[in-house]
């Protein structure tokens, strides 16, 4: 589906056709609108199937006519009561008089400026327009961060409560999250970089602010999701060690109740022989002997910390 924005009097306003200085917002274009698009701004078709590549990673492409920015969007996806957290590519298009921007889905950060939300924002200054737009995908990256923590603070709470795998698979699906988003922000600070060079995206004095806040939101994210990921790592560490340990304690106490219940077993064993000699052939004997020696087993176990 392809809409056509353009900040008319300082608000961002759908058109019903493409003008110079406008953006183009494509969510999963059909090949027909791919192959418009193409023809009409001279693009690369190398361009937009990179941009549709689910797997693509971060980085920065120039044709003649037009250059390719893949920036990774975070995206939250909510299955039931569970949010998982991942990332997907964003193709920014640049050509001579448009910005085009192409995404398979839907996203929070592309609604936020086809809503309006996002002040200051200009479509026919392609330099700037670009850069708010990473500039609102850093800050989702640290909203979403923030979301991580909560839950994960969340998910060891009720771990403290009761070892559910549940909760385990849940921490898992967490660490994962946080290393999708490590390695996405990793990759959209290298590409920022190059733009910040000027030698690709052309830049302007009044650029340089918002370019360095851009920097900043990703290095901060950058910092978050490492301090994030580590401190989980930890968590489950601990937790793991504790299951271990709980899992020693259980069966410790059962090898402790079996060596107990054994000796009954071994008196009787002998007393049921069908041979002569034995002391105090009587049915109260073996009886009294293995009580008498389950309780002095049980105290040496207990003072053995076996118990």
């Amino acid at each position: 589906m392809l809409s056509y924005y353009k900040t008319i009097d300082g608000h961002i306003t759908q058109l019903e056709a493409c003008e110079p200085g406008c953006w183009i917002n494509c969510i999963a274009p059909t090949d027909a609108e791919i192959s418009g698009l193409i023809e009409d701004f001279q693009i690369e078709p190398d361009f937009f199937r990179a941009a549709m590549d689910e797997e693509e990673s971060s980085h920065i492409d120039t044709e003649d006519y037009s250059t390719l920015v893949i920036i990774d969007m975070p995206v939250a996806e909510t299955s039931g009561d569970n949010v998982t957290y991942s990332t997907t590519p964003l193709g920014i298009i640049i050509t001579e008089k448009n910005v085009i921007t192409v995404c398979t889905r839907g996203n929070p950060v592309l609604d936020e400026f086809t809503d309006g939300a996002v002040k200051g924002v200009q479509t026919n200054l392609k330099t700037r327009f670009i850069l708010h737009l990473m500039l609102r995908i850093a800050t989702k990256y640290l909203q979403y961060l923030k979301q991580i923590d909560k839950l994960s603070s969340h998910v060891e709470r009720e771990l403290r409560k009761s070892m559910k795998n549940s909760e385990l698979i849940q921490l898992l699906d967490i660490e994962k999250s946080l290393v999708y988003f490590s390695s996405s922000l990793k990759g959209s600070e290298i590409t920022i970089e190059k733009i910040s060079r000027g030698r690709v995206v052309k830049l302007y004095e009044e650029d340089q602010d918002l370019l360095e806040d851009v920097l900043i939101e990703v290095r901060q994210a950058i910092e978050m999701s490492s301090i994030y990921l580590n401190i989980l790592s930890g968590t489950m560490d601990a937790f793991a060690s504790v299951i271990s340990n709980n899992l020693n304690i259980v069966m410790k106490v059962l090898a402790s109740i079996t060596l107990i219940i054994s000796i009954p077993t071994v008196i009787s064993s002998f007393y049921g022989m069908n041979v002569e000699g034995l002391p105090l052939p009587f049915f109260w004997f073996p009886l009294l002997l293995a009580i008498v020696s389950m309780g002095i087993a049980y105290l040496i176990l207990r003072k053995k910390d076996m118990f």
